[in-house]
Order: structure tokens, then C-alpha cells, then sequence
């Protein structure tokens, strides 16, 4: 067994996967055959390889995307029900010492920033809360000093008689210190790997500790080593070749899984959207996109997949159905933002609508929306 993540991917090399899936793309026709072969597998109900995950998210398969998409619906079915977990994002602070690119938090952005005190947070929780909001999710910029793993804490132990779940999208933590958060009421960790290419991490990550992209890559690691009940990643797609990326996503769930079974793995495929004095945003299709969820879904029938209010109502509503489990609603990506304070926005979200238009969306569809999936009886 692997000890960590970094250890395990040496096998799989970013360029030689991206490679292989060039070769795919090329080679259409032997493509397409490997494709119907694979297709039969699946309608035999055998589980597939991740040699083969790969020609499902290749270019033919694009010719076969209302098939793949009609199998990964009736196995969301199957494993999930017709239940859809909603949960929110309550941003804490938007301070970051780190230079990503893409991100309006950057640190040589000049925006407003804000961090919450702890009665603040709580106040804009507990907004969400008179929404029905059980499963919340606690996000910061990279800034160690003023969001310290102390005060994420102190902001969980507040909230954590209210919420069935409380999660982190935050900077990367050691082992030790998601177990100490797991004490205030943390049961989830989220942690977007942004780019598994090593060449276009460093292009885009200029400064502050997520430069460490090893660091960053065994995280998920160290949250699963802690006992986290549900541990999220996921790739930006437009960073870099976005078949590969999902390529790589799905490799890395897949050891997930595998090596901490207890714990629910779950991927979202977040596509850049534009953010303060970043608007150049390369486009994956909507057709592409969807093909890479119902892949997902097919490769790792367990896995929960996410879909968060940076897509369009119009997309959301028609690709929740397919294979999608979690869902953000009413999401607001600035902290304060749920009431009224000012800061600027990590970026730009598409779908406004309020948590009760979601809930109707999703009954229309005949989807069961899940406001509370577990409780820890223990808090």
C-alpha cells in the first residue's frame, strides 16, 4: 500500500496520460471500437479499469455521449436514489498571502478584503440556517496568520450544534491538525487539487505556500489519515488539458477509495469563471463537460459528484438529473455576502437563484432535495 498520493501517481505521469489521450483522440476508429466494447462491459454490469475510464472521456466518445449519459443516470439512481444534498458556502475571509492566477483573492489584487470575527460568522450562518441550510461549508484565503487553524476552529465549535455537517475548503493542514479541527465539529474536508500538470502549477501558483504542490497533492492524505468523514477534490477545468485533468481526478478518487474506505469521496469539475481583473477564461463545452461527469459517475459508481452555482441554471437543471448527488444553492463567494457586508468575490457565480427556487427545481424533476444526510450524535 501507498503511503500518500505522490507516491502512487510516479506511475502515471501527467504528460504520458495526456499523451495516451492524443493518441485516442487520433486514432478514431479503434477508438470508437474499444469504446462499444467497453459500453457492452458496462450494460454486462462489470465495473471498468481506469486504462479504460480514459477512452470514455476521449473525443469519440463524444458520438456516444447519450448512451454514457443514460447508464451513469440509472446507476445515480441506483446508488443514490433520487436524493440531492444541499449545502452552502460561508466564506470566513478572503485575505490571502497567496499568488494564484486565476483568483480574485490573490494577494496582489487590490480588493476589499474581509475577515469575519467569530460573531460575524456566526451571524451569516445562521442566515443560511433560517433557510433550512444544515450541511455548511467553511471556506478562507490562504493566509495563515489571520484565518490560523485556531480560529477555524473556534468559528466550527460555534456553529456545530446547528449543523448536521460542517466542512473546509481552506489551506492545506497537517495530519494533526485536521484531527484537532475534527474535535471542534469538522467532519469534511474539501481540497481542489486546481492542476495536476507540475508544469502549468508552477505557471499559475506564483507565490505563498500553495507553490508546494506535493504539499498540496498529499492533503487529501492527511484528511483521510485523520478520519474525515468525506473528503472532496477536484480539477480546474481550463488550467490545463481538461481531459487529463479529469484523467487524473478520477485516478485519484479511485485511490481515495480505496485506501480509506470509510470515508464518502467526493469530485467536483469546477470550469473557471471570471473574477476581479481576470476575465480570460478558456471554455470547455457544455457537451464535454457533461461527458466528463457521466464518465465519472460510470468509473466510480460511489463517489458523490458536485455541481456548484458557478454553472448556469439553464446547465444545472438539465445535467442534475444525469449523475449529479450534492449541490450548492444560494451561494454567496464573499465573506459577509449573506448579509450584505462589503468584500469582493472570489469570482463570478452564474446561478442566483434563492434556496427555495433550487428545492422547486429539484421536485420538478422528481429529485428528493437533502437538506440532512447524517448526524453525529456525538455533538
Amino acid at each position: 500500500m501507498f503511503k500518500q498520493f505522490s507516491d502512487y501517481v510516479k506511475q502515471f505521469p501527467f504528460d504520458e496520460v495526456k499523451s495516451k489521450l492524443e493518441s485516442l483522440n487520433q486514432d478514431e476508429k479503434q477508438t470508437r471500437q474499444k469504446i462499444e466494447q467497453i459500453l457492452s462491459k458496462i450494460f454486462a454490469e462489470e465495473h471498468i479499469q481506469w486504462q479504460e475510464f480514459l477512452y470514455l472521456i476521449s473525443d469519440p466518445a463524444l458520438e456516444y455521449l447519450e448512451i454514457i449519459a443514460q447508464i451513469a443516470q440509472k446507476i445515480t439512481r441506483k446508488r443514490f436514489g433520487n436524493a440531492i444534498l444541499i449545502y452552502a458556502p460561508l466564506y470566513l475571509s478572503n485575505e490571502c498571502k497567496s499568488i494564484c492566477t486565476y483568483c480574485g483573492f490573490r494577494y496582489n489584487n487590490l480588493i476589499k478584503r474581509r475577515t469575519l470575527t467569530i460573531d460575524e460568522a456566526y451571524e451569516e450562518a445562521m442566515i443560511l440556517h433560517k433557510q433550512g441550510i444544515r450541511h455548511i461549508l467553511l471556506l478562507t484565503g490562504e493566509d495563515y496568520r489571520n484565518t490560523p487553524v485556531s480560529y477555524i476552529g473556534e468559528v466550527a465549535e460555534r456553529l456545530k450544534y446547528h449543523f448536521s455537517s460542517i466542512g473546509i475548503e481552506v489551506y492545506p493542514l497537517k495530519t494533526e491538525e485536521y484531527e484537532f479541527l475534527r474535535t471542534k465539529g469538522v467532519d469534511s474536508l474539501t481540497i481542489y487539487q486546481e492542476t495536476y500538470d507540475p508544469i502549468r502549477y508552477k505557471e499559475v501558483h506564483l507565490q505563498g505556500v500553495k507553490k508546494r504542490m506535493e504539499f498540496r497533492l498529499n492533503c487529501p492524505d492527511r484528511g483521510g489519515t485523520a478520519g474525515l468523514r468525506r473528503i472532496g477534490i477536484g480539477a480546474l477545468m481550463g488550467l490545463s488539458h481538461p481531459e487529463t485533468e479529469v484523467a487524473m481526478v478520477g485516478l485519484h478518487a479511485n485511490y481515495l477509495s480505496k485506501k480509506y474506505w470509510k470515508t464518502h469521496i467526493t469530485i467536483s469539475l469546477p470550469r473557471l469563471r471570471p473574477a476581479e481583473n481576470f476575465e480570460n477564461v478558456p471554455v470547455v463545452s457544455n457537451k464535454k463537460y457533461v461527458l466528463f461527469l457521466a464518465a465519472l459517475r460510470i468509473f466510480l459508481p460511489d463517489v458523490g459528484l458536485i455541481l456548484s452555482t458557478r454553472e448556469s441554471p439553464y446547465f444545472r437543471d438539465h445535467v442534475i438529473p444525469i449523475c449529479i448527488t450534492q449541490i450548492s444553492a444560494g451561494s454567496k463567494t464573499e465573506p459577509g455576502g449573506y448579509s450584505g457586508k462589503e468584500a469582493t468575490e472570489q469570482f463570478h457565480i452564474e446561478d442566483h437563484r434563492s434556496i427555495p427556487e433550487i428545492v422547486e427545481m429539484l421536485k420538478s424533476k422528481n429529485l428528493d432535495p437533502v437538506f440532512t444526510d447524517w448526524v453525529y450524535v456525538m455533538k
